[in-house]
């Protein structure tokens, strides 16, 4: 599976997915798919966010997702490889705004794990 680069609402890369693992824009893993659907949970089991597709791909949270119950643990992923920075291949750049769609929010993603 290539790559897929996930974007907040005001534009900016905030994550991306390899296979069912999402990783920060360090290569940091904060989450998987389990349900092999658009949602994510991050490495707790814990609902994260849910992938919406737009243009470009965004990841937003939902306020009144029902819990589906705890997904397991599907293992340590290991380093994703090198993502991409400004300047350097495969920096996915900027999506433009997007309007949240109603209920949603964009994902906080730990400064710990931005760093």
């Amino acid at each position: 599976m290539a790559v897929q680069y996930f974007f907040d609402s005001r534009g900016n890369w905030v994550a991306f997915r390899r296979g069912k693992y999402v990783f920060n824009p360090n290569g940091d893993w904060i989450g998987w798919l389990p349900w092999n659907n658009n949602e994510i949970v991050d490495t707790r089991g814990e609902y994260l966010g849910t992938i919406v597709n737009r243009p470009k791909l965004r990841l937003y949270k939902f306020r009144n997702r029902s819990y589906r119950g705890y997904p397991g643990y599907p293992g340590y992923p290991g380093y994703p490889g090198y993502p991409g920075y400004p300047g350097y291949p495969g920096y996915p750049g900027f999506a433009g705004y997007d309007i949240p769609p109603l209920s949603a929010e964009d994902v906080k993603i730990s400064e710990e794990a931005r760093s």
